[in-house]
């Protein structure tokens, strides 16, 4: 499938089942929330970054304001391909990650989403600098 926004995403396989649908008959806007939240965790799996490494290190990478586009709906039995990729760092505080979620059939886009993420403790949910394996696994996976 071509035609994503930037190169060579992470890709998530995703299929709405009858419980993601809602009362208009589509899947409901935050079941796409949910799954850029598990496509995002599974991107860091697949860098070397789990949540195990994240409580070890006292850090997180916290969403700090989420941004969603609902293009076209999808439904029951669809397949999807929801991409991300990491687009942004600053390399001390902050990174952003995008999304782009598109029907197999057609390669129609139907969501495009974008987090602002901040670094924080975990003990103390306070801003904290990222630890040297988050820049050295993170920042290598920028895309421009």
């Amino acid at each position: 499938m071509t035609d994503w926004d930037r190169p060579s995403p992470f890709t998530l396989a995703l299929t709405p089942a009858a419980e993601h649908i809602d009362g208009l008959g589509h899947t409901n806007n935050a079941v796409y929330v949910q799954w850029c939240e598990q496509a995002g965790w599974a991107h860091s799996e697949a860098l070397g970054l789990s949540l195990a490494d994240y409580r070890r290190l006292d850090r997180a990478m916290a969403i700090r304001e989420g941004h969603y586009d609902y293009l076209l709906p999808s439904f029951e039995g669809e397949a999807l391909l929801l991409g991300t990729w990491l687009t942004a760092s600053d390399g001390k505080l902050t990174m952003e990650r995008r999304f782009q979620l598109r029907r197999a059939s057609d390669g129609a886009t139907l969501l495009r989403g974008r987090w602002a993420l901040v670094c924080i403790e975990i003990s103390s949910g306070r801003p904290k600098r990222m630890p040297a394996e988050f820049l050295n696994i993170y920042e290598a996976a920028v895309v421009a």
